[in-house]
């Protein structure tokens, strides 16, 4: 059984995006969940903030089937969850499966979670190789919560895929705001 990287309360995988060297490409993706209440979905799940969330409703193992339309090399998850403020409703066993499609999906990290507050990353590495992975989908299993809860709360989920180096040339990272600002060609 793996454990997340936990990162402190408030550090952002955005700023991993600010280095260069990942892409955050959830937008690509057709997201779909097992159960919703109703106005809190995938939307919520996606929108940036972290005062809403998903709430399943139904029965365990509550998913979260993200389905990309091409084989896409995917590095890392980053979940956020809050246990202070979920309490009962935070995951505290995850399976994350990766394969074609819901019919050959593969198990490849199972995280337990102790009272999680702030975000967690998972690396998609393949194992003996180290290289990220490379997948039509991404299945996400809640297989537990905190306290026996029977609903889950995840306030944001996001996928990172690696940048790929030019191949035009090498040049510098640019990663102040004025670099990035002008760093694609309209």
């Amino acid at each position: 059984m793996a454990t997340p990287s936990k990162t402190p309360p408030g550090a952002d995988p955005k700023q991993l995006e600010r280095t260069g060297t990942v892409r955050e490409i959830g937008s690509q993706a057709v997201w779909s969940l097992s159960s919703c209440k109703p106005g809190f979905g995938v939307d919520q799940l996606r929108d940036d903030n972290l005062e809403t969330y998903w709430q399943s409703d139904g029965s365990q193992p509550h998913l979260v089937n993200i389905q990309f339309r091409r084989r896409t090399t995917v590095k890392m998850l980053c979940i956020y969850a809050d246990y202070k403020s979920d309490e009962s409703y935070t995951p505290s066993k995850i399976s994350v499966r990766v394969g074609n499609n819901f019919h050959n999906l593969q198990e490849i990290r199972q995280l337990e979670m102790v009272e999680p507050s702030g975000w967690i990353h998972i690396s998609l590495l393949n194992q003996r190789t180290n290289d990220p992975i490379s997948t039509f989908m991404i299945q996400i299993a809640v297989l537990a919560n905190h306290q026996n809860g029977r609903d889950t709360h995840m306030r944001q989920i996001k996928v990172y895929t690696p940048v790929e180096e030019s191949s035009i040339g090498k040049f510098p990272r640019c990663t102040t705001v004025d670099f990035l600002m002008y760093r694609t060609i309209r």
